[in-house]
């Protein structure tokens, strides 16, 4: 007598045993991860915390987070003591010990005082890419989402969107710099050698050069702008499509127009999803290192972006040094040694500690909102 009890009990030790390999299959994958990013960050920790923060009191290098970036000087003195000092420090010493012997003298480009110049570029320039990307990126996603009829036309944009995202950044670097630096056009009375071409506006002398904007901060956030445009956009538009479609309706039964409806009705529930998008547009441009390269970056730099400029709007006309930029020139093109590998970790502590408060900034805007409109 056929009996279907006796079938499941055949079967199941057989699909068991699958199931567990499968679950532990999965699970070590995961563990793995988990470690090798565990490791990653430990040993990152353990060799750049130590730069950042002292035994003693106040426990904090401030110096090294407010002092310019400068060469390092490493010698010894007549008494045999080991100094090491940056450019602006071993100068004074010179003066002050004038006609003092200094031996064993060796230098180290970057190396010495601090990362403050970085620290403020890196910031400049992410929270500048940022505001372009959220901008042009949530006014597309829009379209695409409440305006744009389906369509062959629509279904290639929304295509070539997504590769987009696939492209390599040092390909977004060199767009930038072909474009943003030799090609954008500029408003000017005096149009440089290079321009490719001037368009008279016939207002007192002022043409429109298609010149660029030269290395710039502006150059730099545009570029990351649109490296990120794609994720901005792909996320924001499904988290538009993910409020329901009944309200829209009930906001156009009450005589709304479609952008009041988009509004007071769309945009606020979709908040958390494009904030979720900005978290992982953030984490990518501030550690990206080719496109600001081309576009923004300058290895070294005397004074903060804001110093010795005549007008507010002379910053975004100005070359930044950027923490990815600053740590590939420690590690690519100096000499290593134990004096570039502690400038180089301490730069990378401070760089993930930077990327990690942003993203925390974020999610904490993000689990406010969803707390405060539920549906």
């Amino acid at each position: 007598m056929f009996n279907p009890e006796n079938l499941i009990l055949k079967g199941l030790p057989k699909g068991h045993i699958k199931d567990r390999v499968v679950r532990s299959l999965m699970a070590g994958l995961t563990y793995a991860i988990v470690l090798i990013a565990a490791l990653l960050f430990g040993k990152i920790i353990v060799d750049g915390a130590p730069v950042l923060f002292k035994a003693q009191a106040p426990f904090v290098d401030f110096e090294f987070l407010t002092a310019k970036n400068e060469t390092l000087h490493v010698f010894d003195d007549a008494q045999g003591t080991r100094h090491q000092l940056p450019a602006s420090a071993y100068s004074d010493y010179i003066k002050k010990h004038e006609g003092t012997p200094i031996f064993n003298e060796t230098t180290y480009s970057y190396s010495g005082g601090g990362i403050a110049g970085p620290i403020v570029g890196t910031i400049l320039l992410t929270v500048g890419s940022m505001i372009l990307a959220l901008f042009f990126g949530v006014c597309a996603a829009i379209y695409l989402s409440e305006y744009a009829k389906q369509s062959p036309f629509i279904h290639a944009v929304r295509l070539a969107i997504l590769n987009l995202a696939g492209i390599p950044s040092i390909v977004f670097g060199l767009f930038g710099f072909s474009v943003f630096v030799l090609a954008v056009p500029v408003i000017t009375a005096t149009p440089s050698d290079r321009s490719l071409l001037c368009v008279p506006l016939f207002i007192n002398d002022y043409v429109m050069s298609f010149q660029g904007w030269n290395s710039s901060l502006m150059a730099g956030c545009a570029t990351l702008a649109c490296m990120i445009l794609p994720v901005i956009i792909t996320a924001s538009e499904e988290s538009l499509r993910a409020v329901p479609q009944g309200f829209r309706d009930a906001s156009l039964a009450l005589g709304a127009t479609r952008w009041q409806t988009i509004r007071k009705c769309v945009i606020p529930f979709s908040l958390s999803g494009i904030l979720t998008s900005s978290l992982l547009a953030i984490t990518r441009v501030a550690g990206e290192t080719a496109p600001i390269m081309f576009t923004a970056a300058v290895a070294a730099k005397d004074d903060l972006p804001w110093q010795g400029l005549k007008s507010p709007f002379d910053l975004l006309s100005s070359q930044v040094q950027a923490l990815p930029y600053h740590i590939y020139t420690l590690a690519a093109r100096i000499p290593s040694s134990e004096y570039t590998q502690r400038a180089q970790y301490g730069s990378v502590f401070v760089f993930l500690v930077i990327v990690a408060f942003l993203s925390l900034g974020s999610m904490i805007l993000r689990s406010k909102l969803r707390s405060k409109l539920k549906w």
